[in-house]
């Protein structure tokens, strides 16, 4: 076992021992996250699904436990909930986490926030809905806050970097 992977789990020993204590939303979004990042540490397909699973109770619990909490904590709940599912998708290919993804995600693109936008192009790209990609990928590419890099070296869109829709996207966005 790596020394990141030892620093990891004592860290989430930690932020457990904190949840016995006193659990609240910023909490089980620390442990959300290091579980996430667990599953990057792991090559054992067995490990990275009992992670994500635990990573996904923990958000999802906290998105509905707590009555009222900031937006901007709301939304990055629900973010890592969208990307523990996507890695669920990558690490499964099962396109049901796909579309768990977008009913995440969909009832807050209203808040026009980029990471949300970029996580629906990509839960669309996954379950095979072009036109869906290219409205979600428009309004990331459109949104001050993409990163250009991401937008044309992220692996889901490769297999349409011929097509005239994503070089017309490319070419707005770089002019």
């Amino acid at each position: 076992m790596s020394e990141a992977s030892k620093l990891l789990i004592s860290k989430i020993g930690e932020t457990d021992q904190a949840y016995l204590q006193e659990n609240s939303s910023e909490l089980a979004l620390e442990r959300g996250k290091l579980r996430l990042e667990l599953v990057t540490h792991s090559r054992v397909k067995s490990e990275q699904i009992h992670f994500l699973q635990e990573a996904i109770v923990i958000l999802e619990q906290a998105r509905v436990e707590v009555d009222e909490m900031p937006l901007s904590l709301y939304l990055a709940l629900s973010l890592h909930l969208a990307q523990a599912y996507m890695i669920y998708f990558e690490v499964t290919g099962e396109t049901r986490f796909a579309l768990i993804t977008q009913q995440v995600l969909k009832p807050l693109s209203h808040y026009q926030d980029v990471d949300i936008f970029f996580m629906l192009a990509y839960a669309a790209i996954s379950q095979k809905e072009v036109a869906m990609t290219r409205h979600w990928l428009k309004k990331y590419a459109d949104h001050p806050s993409c990163d250009f890099n991401l937008l044309i070296e992220h692996p889901a869109w490769k297999t349409h970097h011929q097509d005239n829709w994503w070089m017309d996207l490319v070419k707005r966005k770089s002019s």
